[in-house]
């Protein structure tokens, strides 16, 4: 499933008409469900990676696609869109925790 998520947001970042799916504020919620999303999957499937490691893995994944997006005509890369992908994956390490503890460990 993280590897869909994130194929999803890289390959389908280049369709065109993607950057109108979702208007603002709502693409900033969008990004803090997808990297929320991306955080507590990475959390389940790197069980032994630290939590802060997986933050700063989740804000690697969205600088990455917004760098992505300065080559991709009709997108634009912006430091709004990474801020609300940080919180979002600042926001399952809790989740990541709890489900860590019920599942894994």
């Amino acid at each position: 499933m993280l590897i869909l998520i994130v194929a999803g947001i890289f390959i389908g970042g280049e369709a065109p008409g993607a950057g109108g799916l979702f208007t603002p504020p709502w693409d900033k919620v969008v990004h803090f469900l997808a990297f929320g999303a991306i955080g507590v999957l990475s959390g389940l499937a790197f069980p032994r990676v630290p939590l802060l490691l997986i933050w700063l893995l989740v804000i690697a994944v969205g600088a990455a696609d917004e760098f992505h997006q300065i080559f991709i005509q009709g997108r634009q890369a912006g430091l709004d869109d990474l801020l609300a992908d940080a919180v979002g994956g600042f926001a399952a390490l809790p989740v990541i925790a709890v489900l860590r503890k019920w599942w894994i460990y």
